[in-house]
C-alpha cells in the first residue's frame, strides 16, 4: 500500500483537489496557461475563440477555440495592481510604473522623452497630511512620547496615543479631499512659478511647462501623502529645453509657496464643524541626481520608490483590502428605488440604512483602522456626495494612486500595447502567419468572440498557481543576480 503525505498547510479537501488537477490529462496545458498569466491569483476565465482570415481569398488561416482547453476555458491575468490581491499582476504594474517614471527622469526616445531630459531641473517632492492627534512614532531622539523606544516593525507605530482624542472625522475627510488638495497645488504651482519669473501666467505657459508624475502612499497612521517627480520643460514638452529663468531654486521655492497657499473648505454638517483642509507642515523637496553622491536621491531610487507604492493601498495600515459598503445602495444607505424624503421606504432594505455590507467588528483589522473606517460610515449621511462609505476600505481616499501630467513621459496604456504587440508577434511567428510590418500587403482579419465565464480557482488550483508564481519569482531573482554579477565583473575588468 502506498501513502502520500499531505503538504504542510493543506487540508485534506484541498490536497485531494491538488491531486485531481495534477492528475488530469490536460494538466500540462493548464500549467502553460497559468505561467502565461505570471501565476495570477485570480485569473479571468473566458470561453469563445478567434479566426484569422485572409480578406482577399476568404481563407481561414488559423482558428482557435477554447473547447479543447482545460475545463473548456482560457485563463487570462486579472490585471489587479494591488499586491495584496494579486502579487503577479502587481509585479507587472510596478514594472510599468517604474519604466514610466524612469523615462521621465533619464530619457527614453522609445517612450517619448529624449536623454537630454536629465539636464532639466527636477525634484522629488513629498506632500503630507497635517496632524490629527499624537501617534506612536520613532523620532530622531529615539524615544516616543509614550516613553518607549519602538523598533521599526512595532505594530503600535502610527496608532494614536489616545484613541478617544484622535480626530478620526478630520482624518478621513482629509483623505477624501486629498485629490482636490493636489489639484489646487498644481494650479497654484504654475501661478507661483509665473510670479517668481516676473511673468504673467500666459507668458509663463508660452515659455515653459511643468510636468509631473506622482503616487499616493498611506502613512502608518492611515493618512495619505503624495510623492511626486516635478520637472521643468520647455513649452513643447520634454523635447524642448526650459528657459534660462526656469531654475531649480525657482522650482523649489514655488513648490513650497504653492503648498502653503492650498486650502479646501468643508462646510459644517450635523455635529461636524466647518473645516479648512491644508497640507501638513512636513514638506520635503529634494534634488534628483543621475548618480549617488551621498546626498540627494538618485533617478533609480525615485523610480523604484514610486513603483513600489503604486501597488499598495490602505491594507498597509491594517485596514481591509476589499470594499465593505453595501453593494445594493453603493454605501448611501438609501434605496435606489425610493428616494422620497422622510419615507420609510427610502432606507436601503439590504443594509437597513447603514451603508455597510460587512460587520466591521468581525473584520481582522487593527482597532485604529476600524475606527477610521467607522468614521467614514458615520459621516456618510452628513456628506452623501463624498461617498465616504463606498471608500471606507480606503479610509476615505477616492483618488487615483498613480497619475501624471500629459507630457511627463509615456503612458501605461502604451507600455501595455508594446507588450501585447510583442506577444502577438510571437504568436504569428509560431503559427507561420505573415508579419504586417514585413508584408504590408499581407493584411489579415481577426474575428473574435469571447464570453465571460467567471474568475478564480478551485482550492487545489490556487495552491498550484501559488507555487508556479513562486517559481517564476525565484527565476527572476536568480536572473537579476546573475546580471548584476556580470555587470560587476565587466566594471572591474574596465
Amino acid at each position: 500500500m502506498t501513502y502520500t503525505a499531505t503538504p504542510a498547510g493543506l487540508d485534506a479537501a484541498t490536497f485531494g483537489d491538488v491531486l485531481r488537477v495534477a492528475g488530469s490529462a490536460d494538466f500540462d496545458r493548464w500549467q502553460e496557461q497559468i505561467r502565461r498569466t505570471g501565476g495570477c491569483s485570480d485569473p479571468i476565465r473566458l470561453t469563445g475563440g478567434t479566426k484569422t482570415i485572409d480578406p482577399t481569398t476568404k481563407t481561414v488561416l488559423h482558428a482557435y477555440t477554447t473547447e479543447h482547453e482545460p475545463g473548456g476555458m482560457l485563463r487570462i491575468a486579472c490585471g489587479n495592481r494591488r499586491a495584496s490581491r494579486c502579487p503577479a499582476c502587481a509585479w507587472t504594474y510596478a514594472g510599468d510604473t517604474y519604466h514610466l517614471i524612469r523615462a521621465g527622469l533619464v530619457g527614453d526616445p522609445d517612450k517619448g522623452t529624449p536623454h537630454t531630459i536629465r539636464d532639466h531641473p527636477r525634484v522629488f517632492a513629498t506632500l503630507t497630511a497635517p496632524s490629527f492627534g499624537r501617534v506612536h512614532n520613532r523620532p530622531d531622539t529615539g524615544r516616543c512620547r509614550c516613553g518607549i523606544r519602538h523598533p521599526e516593525d512595532a505594530p503600535e507605530l502610527g496608532t494614536p496615543l489616545d484613541l478617544g482624542s484622535y480626530d478620526y472625522a478630520g482624518a478621513v475627510l482629509w483623505n477624501n479631499h486629498a485629490s482636490e488638495l493636489w489639484r489646487y497645488f498644481t494650479i497654484y504651482l504654475r501661478r507661483e512659478i509665473a510670479r517668481r519669473a516676473g511673468l504673467t501666467q500666459k507668458e509663463a505657459r508660452e515659455q515653459s511647462r511643468v510636468s509631473f508624475g506622482k503616487v499616493a502612499e498611506y502613512q502608518k497612521r492611515g493618512a495619505v501623502h503624495f510623492h511626486a517627480v516635478i520637472r521643468f520643460d520647455g513649452p513643447d514638452g520634454p523635447d524642448d529645453p526650459p528657459p534660462a529663468w526656469a531654475t531649480l531654486d525657482l522650482l523649489t521655492d514655488a513648490i513650497r509657496a504653492a503648498a502653503a497657499r492650498v486650502r479646501v473648505d468643508v462646510e459644517a454638517a450635523g455635529d461636524q464643524p466647518a473645516r479648512i483642509l491644508r497640507w501638513g507642515t512636513q514638506l520635503d523637496v529634494r534634488l534628483i541626481r543621475a548618480f549617488d553622491d551621498g546626498g540627494d536621491i538618485t533617478e533609480q531610487a525615485v523610480a523604484s520608490y514610486v513603483a513600489k507604492y503604486a501597488t499598495k493601498a490602505a491594507e498597509t495600515t491594517g485596514a481591509a483590502d476589499a470594499p465593505v459598503h453595501c453593494r445594493k445602495c453603493r454605501g448611501s444607505g438609501r434605496s435606489p428605488l425610493y428616494e422620497r424624503a422622510g419615507s420609510a421606504l427610502s432606507r436601503c432594505a439590504a443594509c437597513h440604512g447603514t451603508g455597510l455590507g460587512e460587520d466591521l467588528i468581525r473584520l481582522e483589522i487593527t482597532e485604529h483602522a476600524r475606527r477610521l473606517m467607522a468614521a467614514c460610515i458615520d459621516l456618510q449621511p452628513l456628506y452623501p456626495e463624498r461617498q465616504l462609505a463606498r471608500w471606507a476600505h480606503m479610509l476615505g481616499f477616492r483618488g487615483h494612486f498613480s497619475t501624471k501630467s500629459r507630457r511627463y513621459s509615456t503612458t501605461l496604456g502604451a507600455l501595455r500595447q508594446v507588450r501585447a504587440d510583442y506577444r502577438a508577434a510571437q504568436q504569428r511567428a509560431a503559427l507561420g502567419l505573415p508579419d504586417p510590418d514585413d508584408h504590408p500587403e499581407a493584411t489579415t482579419l481577426v474575428l473574435a468572440h469571447w464570453t465571460y465565464a467567471g474568475h478564480g480557482y478551485t482550492p487545489g488550483e490556487s495552491w498550484l498557481a501559488a507555487n508556479i508564481r513562486r517559481d517564476i519569482q525565484l527565476n527572476r531573482e536568480t536572473a537579476r543576480e546573475a546580471l548584476q554579477d556580470q555587470l560587476a565583473l565587466e566594471g572591474a575588468a574596465t
